[in-house]
């Protein structure tokens, strides 16, 4: 999809974009927010950057607490049933045991993590109005460096001279092979703490009728 192709699609939805972005960043949406950020810029003038940054910030922390309930009430009923989440938790409660309000701050930032993380913050018996004070403040911190980074992309890229528009290029392109391998190495961290796990529970299984222990 190009860029005109989205800049078009926004421009399709009107003053109503402000209530998709609402809906898309309730569930997730880096992408989805720098693009928009980009339609806010003089140059193309579709979106007001103040209400994209407002509705993008309310979408998210919405969404976060919507998940934190569903681990506060439901957590290991849930992870009973779908068990291929465990490691996952797993790994964002350990986070959360060594860097507490820090990674309530940036675990949106930390790949396959954050997608946990909130979960995870319910299901670890964390005060409820802690979290949502500490994740109104993180909400805010994504909601305007996306959207921010989206504005600033479009303005350079539509009028700064070349020289500035590489520089601009080559950071963006070292903050996307961060993020690459931060989401391998948070994959690799999961499937270890996976692997131990399965490990663990076959050691405690008692042997089937007919088996014998080994000697």
């Amino acid at each position: 999809m190009t860029l005109q192709s989205w800049i078009d699609w926004i421009a399709g939805y009107g003053d109503w974009f402000y209530l998709v972005t609402f809906l898309w960043t309730f569930l997730e949406g880096e992408t989805f927010v720098i693009f928009a950020g980009i339609a806010s810029t003089p140059t193309f003038g579709i979106l007001r950057l103040d209400y994209l940054i407002a509705c993008a910030w309310i979408g998210s922390f919405c969404g976060d607490n919507l998940y934190f309930y569903l681990g506060r009430r439901y957590g290991h009923r849930i992870i009973a049933r779908f068990p291929r989440l465990k490691p996952g938790v797993d790994l964002a409660l350990s986070l959360l045991g060594k860097y507490n309000t820090g990674f309530i701050l940036s675990f949106r930032f930390i790949y396959v993590v954050r997608n946990f993380s909130s979960f995870a913050c319910g299901m670890s018996g964390m005060y409820w109005p802690r979290f949502m004070a500490l994740n109104f403040v993180a909400a805010g911190i994504w909601a305007c460096s996306f959207a921010g980074a989206g504005y600033i992309l479009g303005e350079v890229f539509t009028k700064a001279a070349l020289p500035i528009k590489i520089v601009v290029l080559c950071l963006f392109a070292g903050l996307i092979v961060l993020a690459v391998r931060s989401h391998r190495a948070n994959k690799r961290k999961i499937a270890e703490i996976a692997r131990r796990e399965a490990e663990e529970a076959a050691k405690t299984t008692p042997p089937a009728a007919g088996e014998k222990n080994p000697i």
